[in-house]
């Protein structure tokens, strides 16, 4: 192996081994969004899913993917890299050979694979449940995933900019997980939305995971013209996020 892969599987190795230590790791990650996904459903009976061309069940596995990438990625990820600046591990990391992107990217593997295998679970629940089947294009879900998997490391990495400490960062991650549930369709639908909202949103960073997902498994806007726009948009934020991660990403405690 060269060594860029080589680093990286080394760490993933660590990193996985880590994180299956640690009971209240798996709690967080595997059982709490599985719990919210559930307890979504309330919220999701107070729109009109019908008027806008929706079924519950489709409804609630975007809607899933939504909650694990953010829950299961987003929020616990934050706490580990702002936990290793002030660690010093990240700076004793830099010293070696290891590039910056793989010290950043190996660390969110175990939450990424966790994620992976926790969507499939509550999909495939779901779909059995509401009777709905296999996805119409597993391409675009698998797509749409793995994608917002990227997205979702780099946007951690760069909210880890605005945390002083290990404490801070757990109301970073607060503040940047609504915010990416809200605006993304994941709690409030955009067909339920005015026009206007709903179309500008569908430009917000995990928006197009969220529409990927639905697209895949109902068929609906699953043409070429759709997916390359959503996949364009992923892919613009994926690269904006973790270029501004680049440049303003702390390796050391901050003072």
């Amino acid at each position: 192996m060269s060594t860029a892969p080589a680093h990286f599987a080394a760490l993933s190795r660590t990193e996985l081994a880590l994180f299956l230590r640690s009971k209240s790791n798996l709690f967080n990650v595997l059982v709490i969004p599985a719990l919210i996904v559930m307890g979504t459903t309330t919220i999701m009976k107070q729109f009109d899913l019908e008027g806008a061309g929706l079924a519950m069940g489709q409804v609630m596995i975007s809607t899933s993917a939504g909650i694990v990438l953010v829950m299961a990625m987003y929020a616990p990820l934050i706490g580990i890299y702002v936990l290793r600046r002030e660690e010093h591990v990240l700076k004793r990391l830099r010293t070696g050979e290891v590039s910056d992107v793989v010290i950043l990217a190996a660390p969110a593997v175990p939450m990424a694979l966790a994620a992976l295998v926790q969507f499939a679970l509550i999909a495939g629940a779901v779909a059995a449940i509401a009777g709905l089947g296999l996805p119409a294009a597993p391409h675009l879900v698998v797509l749409g995933i793995l994608l917002g998997t990227v997205l979702t490391a780099a946007v951690a990495a760069l909210s880890t900019a605005a945390a002083r400490t290990a404490e801070s960062a757990q109301g970073i991650s607060t503040i940047g997980f609504l915010l990416l549930l809200l605006t993304s369709g994941t709690l409030v639908p955009l067909e339920t939305l005015p026009g206007i909202f709903g179309d500008v949103l569908r430009f917000f960073p995990l928006t197009p995971v969220i529409e990927l997902v639905r697209s895949g498994w109902t068929g609906r806007g699953a043409g070429p013209a759709d997916t390359l726009v959503r996949v364009a948009t992923l892919l613009a934020w994926t690269v904006l996020c973790a270029e501004a991660a680049r440049r303003r990403f702390r390796w050391e405690p901050r003072t």
